[in-house]
């Protein structure tokens, strides 16, 4: 039996994580039976190497193998791809055709994406597991063949059965001994070993001396997720290799080649909220922008009271805004203590828009409440009860105020 590290150099695989060196294991021990073999895993991470590997360690070397994509033939036409023709059983149908698994037979054939197969083909399909036969569109003989099947896909299968969209006695066949490739960043020790190895490659094919990574373009390639695995990498060593004119690659160029798909965004506590920030900076220039707003908003209505001097007009729209200002703050002390700020870090101005609120107006409004406060404890005798509700404010707010004010 072929050890490990031989079969590696023999096709080319680059790496040592263990669920790897897990999934060539499993391989070479079926490898000699002529049981079904199922390869999941992500698209790009190798899933083709697998049946290869297992065709040449078994008793069928010699013979056939073939390649099929599922997921690429037509639904009208993979049931003639897969298992024939006779001359005239469809338009188009000018002379007999022998399908895949009549010219494979004493061999293997490899179908990879078969979790795209239609469901009458799925049909067809299990009675080539069960007894070996296969019927030809526009035929009604049976024919034998003696083909190993190995299957691939990247489908949660388990889904697609739930969904009614694949047979689970097709999957089951199929499964006998499944063999599970792990994703590129669950590999993270293999990364840059295989990152070199690309590199290498292209640089012999275009003559070129190779690439490398400097150490903080190392640390920003092993913390990327990879969602296209190891056909990704590959690409991005070939894209580098060509355009990047310096041989060493810093962070800041490698960036420039990876999608930002891996932003780390401040979580949103409660469930959804209706405004969806994608930065903390976002956050903060949102609850600025609503203080400003508030705070105009409250001088509006100091002036339209000093102007009629008829408390009972404004009572209602005080009402509200001193409601809304009280939300505001209150969602915004959650929002600084979601992001670790320190509270008075929102009272620097270090943005254009807060210099529009001019010092002697703060002043001013604090002076406005004061008396607003006043005239109402006035009017209604000192009681706080009753003039807490006059200003549109709980009473416990009230007494801070007439604390914090030495009223």
């Amino acid at each position: 039996m072929e050890n490990l590290q031989t079969l590696k150099q023999r096709f080319g695989i680059i790496g040592n994580d263990t669920h790897l060196n897990r999934a060539l294991e499993k391989a070479i021990r079926v490898a000699p039976t002529d049981i079904s073999v199922l390869v999941t895993g992500e698209s790009g991470v190798g899933k083709e190497n697998i049946p290869k590997i297992i065709h040449s360690l078994s008793h069928r070397k010699h013979a056939k193998y073939i390649a099929v994509n599922c997921g690429a033939i037509p639904e009208g036409t993979i049931d003639s791809e897969l298992f024939g023709h006779e001359k005239g059983s469809f338009t188009g149908a000018i002379q007999d055709r022998k399908g895949y698994f009549e010219v494979a037979d004493g061999g293997t054939i490899f179908l990879d994406e078969v979790g795209e197969l239609p469901l009458t083909t799925q049909v067809r399909l299990l009675r080539v597991l069960e007894n070996g036969e296969f019927i030809k569109v526009g035929s009604s003989k049976p024919q034998k063949t003696n083909v190993r099947i190995v299957a691939a896909t990247n489908v949660n299968m388990y889904e697609a059965i739930e969904k009614e969209r694949f047979r689970e006695d097709l999957y089951y066949r199929l499964s006998t001994v499944e063999i599970h490739l792990p994703p590129l960043r669950e590999r993270n020790e293999d990364i840059h070993l295989l990152f070199r190895k690309f590199a290498s490659d292209f640089a012999q094919k275009y003559r070129m001396p190779s690439i490398r990574l400097d150490e903080n373009a190392v640390t920003i390639l092993l913390n990327y997720r990879f969602p296209g695995n190891i056909r990704q990498l590959k690409n991005l060593a070939e894209q580098i290799s060509v355009i990047e004119e310096s041989r060493i690659i810093t962070a800041l160029k490698l960036q420039n080649y990876l999608p930002n798909n891996t932003g780390n965004f401040p979580a949103v506590i409660g469930g959804k909220k209706d405004n969806d920030f994608s930065t903390e900076r976002d956050i903060m220039y949102k609850i600025l922008f609503d203080m400003r707003n508030d705070i105009n908003d409250l001088k509006k209505l100091t002036l339209d009271l000093m102007k009629t001097g008829d408390i009972e007009k404004v009572e209602e729209r005080n009402h509200q805004l001193i409601e809304k200002i009280y939300a505001d703050q209150e969602r915004k002390e959650s929002n600084i203590e979601v992001l670790n700020i320190p509270q008075n870090a929102s009272k620097e101005k270090n943005y254009d828009f807060i210099e529009t609120i001019e010092e002697d107006e703060s002043l001013s409004l604090q002076d406005k409440e004061i008396e607003m406060i006043k005239k109402s404890l006035e009017k209604n005798n000192n009681k706080r009860k009753l003039a807490a509700q006059e200003l549109g404010i709980s009473e416990r707010t009230l007494y801070r105020k007439i604390k914090q004010y030495d009223l």
